[in-house]
């Protein structure tokens, strides 16, 4: 019965590996949808923050216009 503890052994350790490797991709993919977020959060703040610089910049022509 040797060869199939050995058989079971080595199919533990592929089963092992695979799993490790799951757990790998499974963090990477975790990680990246929580960077994915963050960025999507700040795009949202930089348009707002150009859009009330974009309406400065009109405020102001319009003022230097006037005098």
């Amino acid at each position: 019965m040797a060869g199939q503890e050995d058989l079971d052994w080595a199919n533990w350790e592929y089963i092992e590996i695979i799993t490790s490797n799951i757990k790998k991709i499974t963090d990477f993919l975790n990680s990246f949808d929580m960077s994915r977020s963050r960025f999507a959060t700040l795009r949202e703040k930089l348009t707002a923050l150009e859009q009330r610089i974009e309406y400065t910049e009109a405020w102001v022509t319009k003022g230097e216009m006037l005098t």
